[in-house]
């Protein structure tokens, strides 16, 4: 086993007894939370060891680095996520290779994202990204929709052709009432998808929890958590 995988087998390891810890002290089944690994900055090497030690959900924020990273690890069973805020111009590269788009906030995406999903022939599977740092009806700090506009934006993804309305996801805000307070963030976006679910019963998925604060995510019933620090390691600096 080389270094590297020796050292991304210790820190799932770790992940991994964090998530079943919370999920038992929440009183739930450790198969009910999903580990997605977000490899952002790092080469397709680690994705291909991360494969080997099975894990099988990847998130990226940024299409420049995934799209070449994605071709690379084609041959691999994985799914891929795309987390960051995503520009219009980026829509038909991030369909080529992107299972899910956590991060689906405005109009004008779902319209980009059904136009080339039609063309590239494949379903797209979109979570309502939630901003809980925005009023009623803006947007947040790190991208997001406000409360007040998921319904809306549920019922063009619901209604989009080639797109499929998956749920929502948040990240734990750094200003507003909920900063500092990561567990009743996350209790507010469980609350807002059972509201979802009234009207879209499949929308089950609940993305929240990165390496921080993946406990809080879990007790208040979070489906998927977004590690990357903790299986990683300490990002290197962009330029």
């Amino acid at each position: 086993m080389t270094d590297r995988k020796t050292e991304l087998a210790a820190n799932l390891a770790k992940v991994e007894e964090r998530i079943t810890a919370a999920c038992a002290a929440a009183g739930r089944e450790r198969e009910s939370v999903t580990l997605i690994v977000v490899t952002k900055t790092y080469p397709a090497s680690d994705v291909r060891i991360l494969s080997e030690l099975g894990v099988r959900h990847v998130a990226e924020n940024r299409d420049q680095d995934a799209a070449p990273k994605a071709a690379a690890c084609v041959d691999l069973p994985l799914k891929w996520h795309f987390v960051g805020q995503l520009q219009t111009n980026k829509v038909r590269s991030v369909v080529g290779y992107a299972d899910v788009v956590q991060s689906v906030d405005r109009s004008r995406l779902v319209s980009a994202l059904s136009k080339e999903a039609v063309r590239a022939g494949r379903e797209v599977g979109c979570l309502i990204q939630v901003a809980l740092d925005a009023g009623e009806s803006a947007r947040g700090e790190r991208g997001g929709v406000a409360p007040g506009g998921i319904e809306e934006l549920a019922d063009l993804v619901a209604a989009a052709p080639a797109l499929r309305l998956d749920g929502l996801m948040t990240v734990a805000p750094l200003a507003g009432e909920y900063a500092g307070r990561e567990q009743a963030a996350f209790e507010r976006l469980m609350d807002l998808s059972t509201d979802l679910r009234r009207a879209h019963p499949a929308a089950t998925m609940v993305s929240a929890g990165m390496s921080a604060d993946l406990e809080q995510a879990v007790a208040a019933g979070a489906t998927h958590v977004r590690v990357g620090t903790a299986v990683l390691g300490v990002r290197p600096r962009l330029g």
